[in-house]
């Protein structure tokens, strides 16, 4: 179900978290910190970008749009 609680980190870690942390890179490492960290995944499934809980969905906006139009 997509709208349950799930574990995010850990050895119960939920499938498409482990899939997007593994996939994802960069400078937040390989746990997630805290409540609204972002992914940014294209249309075949590879996760493009990771965003930090401080990024507001607006700053991401012109990504989206990005590869919406792709």
């Amino acid at each position: 179900p997509i709208f349950d609680k799930v574990d995010v980190n850990g050895p119960s870690t939920a499938p498409v978290y482990q899939f997007l942390k593994s996939n994802a890179g960069g400078f937040l490492g390989d746990i997630i910190k805290w409540n609204f960290e972002k992914f940014l995944v294209d249309k075949n499934g590879k996760v493009v970008e990771r965003y930090p809980p401080t990024t507001s969905p607006f700053q991401i906006e012109k990504d989206i749009q990005k590869l919406v139009a792709a």
